[in-house]
C-alpha cells in the first residue's frame, strides 16, 4: 500500500527517528515482517503501530478466504482487534446461512447456542420452531418426541406432540411386550382398544397352535372383543384341517407326530409333583416336547418351586424348547403376559427367578442377568443361577468369568455332597440320594467348564490350577457319595431307579429318529395328499426337535409333496 508506506516515511522523517528495523517491516508490510520487527523490538515506540498492522493485515487474510475457520482463527488469535466487531458479524452469516441450507432443528439450536444475541436471532428462532414442527410431523424417534414433551408447555402444541407420542408408540408396537407396554404407558391412549384386540389375537394363535381349537372358538365367541377378529373365522377353518390331520390314525401320519412318543400332557404335569425328585426331573424334560402354551405355566412352576436343581434345569431347557417350536409372536406373547403379571409383585427369589427365566428365554440377556444377580444375593447360592450363568459368560466369550461361576458351582456340589448322609441306620431318604445324583452332574459341569477355559487365555490362569482341583475334588467326593446312597437304595427297595437312568431321554431321542425317517418316507406313505402336504408343514413349523424341522423343510423343498 504506497500511501501507507509514504506516511510511515513522512512520520518518521518529521519525528526525526531512524528506527531501520521498522522502516524493513513497514517496506515488506507482511504479517511475518512485523512479528520479526516485534520479536527484535517488543519495546520499541512503533510495537502498538506494528500489532495494529498485523490485525488488519490477518483480518484481510480471513475477509479474502471468508471461511468459518478463518473468522474462528482470527477472533482466537485477536479477541480485542478492532476488527473483532466486522469478523463477528461476518462468521454469524456464514453461520446463518449454513443453518439455512441443511434447515433442521439440530442447526438452529446449533447456530442461536453459538450466536445467542447476534442479529439474525430472531429469525433464527423462528426458523428453529418451524423446523420443529416439521420434525415432529415426520420423525419416528419416541425418545426425540418425548423430549420435546418434556420441554412444552401446556396448550395445542402440546397437544399435538401427546397425539405423536401416542400415535407412533402404538404403530411402533411390534410385539406383545410393546403392546403392553404402551398399555401401562397411555392409560387414556387412543389405540388402547386396537392393542387389546391384538393381545386377543396374539393369545387365541396360542390356543389354535397348541390343538386347542374349541377352547379358541369359545374364547372368540364369548370374549367382548371377538367380532373384532375379523380374520377368525379362516384362521379356524385352517386350525380345524391341522386338527384333522393330526387326529388321522394311519401309522404313517402318527408316526410324523412328536406327541406320538410322548406321555401325555396332563400325565407329565402330574408326574411333575411325584414322590421321587427323578420322576419330576424326567417329565420336566419330556414336557418339553410338548408345543403348547399348557405346558408353559408348569414348567414355570417346576421352576420356582423345585427343590432338586436338576428338576429345575430341566424345566429351564424344556421351556426354551417350547417356545422356540412355537411362532415367534405367541412364544412373545406367552412371555409378556407372565411378566406383566410378575411386574408388580415379584417380592422374593423364587418369583425373582420366574422374571430372570421368562427375561433370559426372550432374549432380554442383559435384564436377565441384572434379575439372576438379584436372585443370587437375595438368598443362598441358587446352583440353577451358577449353571446358567457359567454358559450365559461362556456365549459372551467371558472365559474367567465363566470359569469363576463353574467353580461356584462345583463348590456348590462339593458341599451338598459333604452334608448329604448316607448311613445304612434308618435307611437313605430318597430325596438324598437325587440331591446328591444333582451333586455329581452339576460338579461334571462345572469341571467341564473349567476344563474349556483352560484352553483359552486369561487373565488369571494360576487360579484356574485351583479352580480345577475344586471341581475335580467336587466329582469325586459326590461321586463317591451317589454310589454309596444309591448301593444301599438298591439293597433296601431292589429295582429302584438310579441317577443313571436314561429312558426317557432314550425314548425321545428315539421319537425323533423315527420321526425323521417318517417323514422322509411320506412319499411312500398312503395318506391323501392334502394330510401329508399338512403334516409336513406341521412338522417344518412346529416340531419340538430343531432335526425334525430341518428334515421337513428339506422335504418340502426338495420334491413335490405327497
Amino acid at each position: 500500500m504506497p500511501t501507507f508506506r509514504r506516511a510511515l516515511a513522512l512520520l518518521l522523517l518529521a519525528t526525526g527517528c531512524s528506527h531501520t528495523s521498522f522502516e524493513r517491516a513497514s517496506e515488506a508490510d507482511t504479517v511475518q515482517a512485523y512479528q520479526d520487527f516485534l520479536r527484535e523490538h517488543p519495546d520499541d515506540p512503533e510495537a502498538l503501530t506494528a500489532q495494529g498492522r498485523i490485525e488488519g493485515l490477518e483480518f484481510d487474510e480471513a475477509k479474502r478466504l471468508h471461511s468459518v475457520l478463518a473468522y474462528k482463527r482470527f477472533l482466537e488469535m485477536y479477541p480485542d482487534a478492532p476488527q473483532r466487531q466486522r469478523a463477528q458479524s461476518l462468521l454469524e452469516g456464514l453461520r446463518f446461512n449454513a443453518a439455512k441450507e441443511t434447515d433442521s432443528e439440530a442447526g438452529w439450536r446449533q447456530f442461536l447456542a453459538e450466536h445467542p444475541d447476534g442479529t439474525h436471532r430472531d429469525e433464527a428462532r423462528a426458523r428453529l420452531q418451524t423446523a420443529q414442527e416439521r420434525d415432529v410431523q415426520t420423525t419416528t424417534d419416541l425418545k426425540r418426541v418425548s423430549l420435546l414433551l418434556q420441554g412444552e408447555a401446556a396448550g395445542a402444541r402440546r397437544e399435538e406432540l401427546e397425539r405423536k407420542l401416542d400415535d407412533e408408540s402404538f404403530a411402533q408396537a411390534s410385539d406383545a411386550g410393546k403392546l403392553f407396554a404402551y398399555l401401562r404407558d397411555f392409560p387414556a391412549g387412543t389405540h388402547r382398544e386396537e392393542v387389546r384386540v391384538k393381545l386377543l389375537e396374539l393369545e387365541v394363535e396360542g390356543l389354535l397352535v397348541s390343538g386347542l381349537v374349541d377352547e379358541a372358538e369359545e374364547k372368540v365367541k364369548t370374549h367382548p372383543l371377538g367380532p373384532k377378529l375379523t380374520g377368525f373365522p379362516a384362521r379356524l377353518a385352517r386350525a380345524r384341517a391341522e386338527q384333522g390331520a393330526l387326529s388321522r390314525t394311519e401309522p404313517a401320519a402318527r408316526a410324523m407326530q412328536a406327541g406320538h412318543y410322548l406321555r401325555d400332557l396332563e400325565d407329565l404335569k402330574r408326574a411333575l409333583v411325584a414322590p421321587d425328585p427323578l420322576d419330576r426331573w424326567q417329565a420336566a424334560e419330556e414336557l418339553g416336547q410338548h408345543v403348547s402354551v399348557r405346558a408353559v405355566d408348569p414348567l414355570l412352576e417346576a421352576l420356582r418351586t423345585a427343590r432338586n436343581p436338576l428338576i429345575r434345569q430341566n424345566a429351564l431347557a424344556s421351556l426354551r424348547s417350547v417356545l422356540s417350536a412355537l411362532p415367534a409372536p405367541v412364544a412373545a406373547y406367552e412371555i409378556a403376559v407372565r411378566l406383566e403379571s410378575l411386574r408388580e409383585r415379584a417380592s422374593s427369589p423364587e418369583l425373582y427367578i420366574s422374571v430372570a427365566a421368562l427375561l433370559d428365554l426372550s432374549g432380554q440377556l442383559e435384564q436377565a442377568a441384572s434379575q439372576y444377580q438379584r436372585v443370587y444375593e437375595s438368598g443362598g447360592t441358587d446352583p440353577l443361577v451358577l449353571w446358567r450363568w457359567v454358559q450365559l459368560r461362556e456365549q459372551r466369550h467371558q472365559a474367567f468369568s465363566s470359569a469363576v461361576a463353574a467353580r461356584q458351582l462345583a463348590v456348590w456340589a462339593q458341599t451338598t455332597a459333604r452334608e448329604e448322609t448316607v448311613s445304612a441306620e434308618g435307611g437313605v431318604p430318597l430325596a438324598s440320594a437325587r440331591q446328591l445324583c444333582a451333586a455329581v452332574v452339576d460338579a461334571r459341569f462345572a469341571a467341564q467348564a473349567i476344563a474349556r477355559v483352560r484352553k483359552e487365555k486369561t487373565e488369571f490362569p494360576e487360579d484356574l490350577d485351583t479352580f480345577e482341583r475344586t471341581a475335580q475334588d467336587a466329582v469325586r467326593l459326590a461321586e463317591a457319595k451317589l454310589a454309596d446312597a444309591e448301593l444301599l437304595l438298591r439293597q433296601q427297595h431292589p429295582g429302584v431307579r438310579t441317577c443313571a437312568d436314561q429312558q426317557v431321554a432314550e425314548r425321545l431321542s428315539q421319537g425323533v429318529k423315527e420321526r425323521t425317517q417318517a417323514l422322509q418316507q411320506a412319499s411312500s406313505a398312503k395318506l391323501p395328499k392334502p394330510v401329508g402336504t399338512l403334516l409336513l408343514e406341521l412338522a417344518r413349523e412346529r416340531d419340538p426337535s430343531p432335526e425334525v424341522r430341518a428334515a421337513a423343510a428339506s422335504r418340502l423343498a426338495g420334491s413335490t409333496p405327497p
